[in-house]
């Protein structure tokens, strides 16, 4: 069988007798003389042409036929759906119309800003671009198949780490895509929601690569948010708020729909990426501090530089999302926000303790809950709230150089690994 290139329809001369693809425009010549016989001659080259002519010219009253419906429809177009309320000569977009919620405002037009920091949050994701291979395993692989190179704590704490990661940054892309983007009403964010959606498949692609890399039961790995309590139950305390919102038929503008929207927004901003994402990146960093599974580690600083903004932008969101609408920020709405983060800061104790029976690293799980009742203080602080757990502090001062929830914004200064592209990263 032949195979076709773009220079063979420019060939005047014909070289096949049978194009694979082409019209039946030619009825068949009829004769009641002459029988049809097999070694019948082939027809001469007038006859060819003229029937190449006809083909030619039934082709061309197609294409017209083809083109005067285009026209008509065309001139039929009403420009006006897919505009919503919008109508055309309309005044242009103002500052003032847009909204992070409800907002009647053409969403395509982007500029002019009311946002400048989502804007800016977008532009240093952009410069924080990076990609798993970029980093080397060979170390990671050698620790990771010696007999003695790790203890079976150690080891419980990476297959823990990848099994949870590895499906919870898809569940929270997949709550961005199908969940948020849809009811966040305002282009900036919307800009930042998008490179925030990219970003966890990135973080995704990591996991798989560490995964790949270090030879491990990719069955066992990826279905730890099914198999093992401690990972599924975290699972499904997130997933519960994204039904709602992922129904097609759900549409925000009520206060009742408009607080289901900012459930959402705190269960994964502020507690899937701002709690449960903690205990891991600790056990996995401290775990790079002490040299070992050290492309591992690095691929989790990565990580958490852009979970950092994530839930910067988050946090930031839900604030504006309660300044244009205090009528949602009631009193029992705080509670029952207070509860959610308390109920997440449980959920992650108790991963804690599943994966650190005993002390390794430098911590254990009674360090470790101190360690997270203070970030889940930090969250309340952030949201407004006031804090739960009184005296505490961070047990983890080495952590202040990487993940300090004092310099969420700005931590990476400190920092002797810098990846950036397109310019420096100015915090």
């Amino acid at each position: 069988m032949s195979i076709l290139s773009w220079d063979d329809f420019e060939d005047d001369a014909p070289k096949q007798t049978a194009q694979p693809h082409q019209s039946k425009t030619i009825e068949p010549q009829k004769t009641t003389d002459t029988p049809l016989v097999s070694d019948a001659k082939p027809s001469s080259p007038h006859v060819a042409a003229t029937q190449s002519s006809g083909a030619s010219a039934t082709g061309t009253e197609h294409s017209t036929d083809s083109l005067a419906r285009a026209s008509a429809a065309l001139a039929h177009l009403d420009v006006a759906p897919g505009l919503e309320e919008l109508e055309m000569g309309a005044q242009r977009v103002q500052v003032d119309d847009k909204a992070m919620i409800n907002c009647r405002a053409d969403l395509n037009q982007l500029v002019p800003f009311k946002y400048e920091w989502a804007w800016q949050k977008y532009l240093d994701g952009c410069a924080n671009h990076w990609m798993p291979q970029e980093v080397n395993m060979t170390h990671d692989i050698a620790l990771w198949k010696s007999e003695n190179g790790l203890t079976e704590d150690e080891r419980t704490i990476v297959m823990r780490s990848l099994g949870f990661f590895s499906t919870a940054d898809s569940l929270v892309a997949n709550n961005l895509v199908l969940a948020i983007y849809r009811h966040i009403t305002n282009p900036e964010c919307r800009q930042y929601i998008l490179r925030q959606a990219f970003e966890e498949a990135i973080h995704t692609h990591a996991y798989q690569y560490c995964i790949e890399s270090l030879g491990m039961d990719e069955g066992e790995v990826f279905n730890m948010y099914r198999e093992v309590p401690s990972v599924a139950r975290k699972a499904a305390w997130g997933l519960k708020y994204t039904q709602s919102l992922s129904d097609p038929t759900f549409n925000t503008g009520t206060p009742e729909n408009d607080q289901i929207l900012l459930r959402n927004l705190i269960a994964f901003y502020c507690v899937l990426e701002g709690i449960f994402f903690y205990c891991g990146f600790s056990q996995i960093l401290s775990m790079g501090r002490r040299n070992k599974m050290n492309g591992v580690a690095e691929q989790f600083q990565y990580i958490l530089r852009d979970e950092s903004m994530h839930l910067n932008f988050g946090i930031d969101m839900i604030n504006q999302i309660k300044i244009e609408n205090p009528h949602l920020w009631t009193e029992q709405f705080q509670e029952e926000v207070v509860q959610m983060i308390l109920e997440g800061t449980m959920l992650e104790i108790e991963y804690a303790r599943d994966t650190m029976p005993r002390g390794v690293l430098g911590m254990n799980a009674g360090m470790m809950e101190e360690y997270l009742k203070f970030i889940c203080n930090r969250r309340l602080a952030q949201l407004g709230l006031p804090e739960q757990f009184a005296g505490v502090n961070n047990p983890f001062a080495w952590m202040s150089e990487m993940m300090d929830l004092r310099k969420e914004k700005n931590f990476f200064e400190t920092r002797v690994t810098d990846y950036q592209t397109g310019g420096a990263l100015s915090w």
